[in-house]
């Protein structure tokens, strides 16, 4: 069972898994050199790049060391405003002067199934021989229950490889890029941010509701190995669980 850390409010929350990033980088620094990084999209985590950024936490993580990538796109032009690579570029890399060869952005401008490939490739490229394993996964959760762009049923839910796939979602009249969930169950460490009444129903169908389905719930395909994975949510998000 996934780790559950529950907080009294979404300062709390951010606070603790911004300590939990600079941990991480530290650990994975200091044994493999670098740190590889995952970032979620959406309005959540927005907040938590904000709080990265900030004096209190933008000395503790060696920046030029860290590398960052995406669990998902928007199939949009690199410039439009609902990108969630332009939403982290004003929240985080531009306070921390970012290199732009340590972002890894979905490149949008041919078909969604060549940018998927593309992508993956430019992560493999990255790892060079080594196994594609990231240091820290950030996901959010929607009301739905999706993670990253893994909707609910969806054709892409059904992926084995450890791979990024395209996917078009009806639900959102719009095609995505994505991580599957087994690239991001193979990585070093896995985060859901949650906070919000209004997840409170998703939260309980992921983590407790035995009758429902991967394909209702696809959260559900993410690893829930507690040395692994950790959710954190303040009490809001947490109120469906007994």
């Amino acid at each position: 069972m996934s780790e559950i850390n529950i907080y009294n409010d979404i300062n709390e929350v951010l606070s603790a898994l911004a300590e939990a990033i600079c941990t991480k980088a530290k650990l994975a620094i200091a044994e493999r050199g670098q740190f590889n990084f995952v970032l979620a999209g959406g309005n959540s985590p927005k907040k938590l790049y904000e709080l990265l950024a900030s004096e209190k936490f933008k000395s503790k993580i060696d920046w030029d060391k860290t590398f960052f990538f995406f669990g998902d796109e928007r199939f949009l032009p690199e410039n439009d405003p609902q990108r969630n690579s332009l939403m982290v570029q004003k929240a985080l890399f531009v306070t921390l002067k970012i290199k732009d060869s340590h972002v890894f952005k979905v490149d949008t401008s041919n078909s969604p199934e060549e940018a998927a490939s593309k992508y993956i490739k430019c992560i493999k490229s990255h790892f060079g021989d080594k196994k594609v394993e990231f240091d820290f996964v950030l996901l959010g959760l929607g009301d739905n229950a999706h993670t990253a762009s893994l909707f609910p049923h969806t054709t892409v839910l059904k992926e084995t490889a450890a791979s990024v796939k395209s996917v078009y979602v009806k639900e959102v009249s719009m095609s995505r890029i994505t991580m599957t969930a087994p690239l991001i169950n193979q990585s070093r460490t896995i985060a859901f941010l949650i906070y919000g009444k209004s997840k409170a129903e998703a939260v309980y169908h992921v983590l407790k509701d035995l009758e429902g389905t991967i394909n209702e719930h696809p959260a559900r395909l993410i690893s829930t190995d507690k040395d692994k994975t950790q959710w954190y949510i303040d009490t809001d998000a947490a109120s469906k669980l007994k």
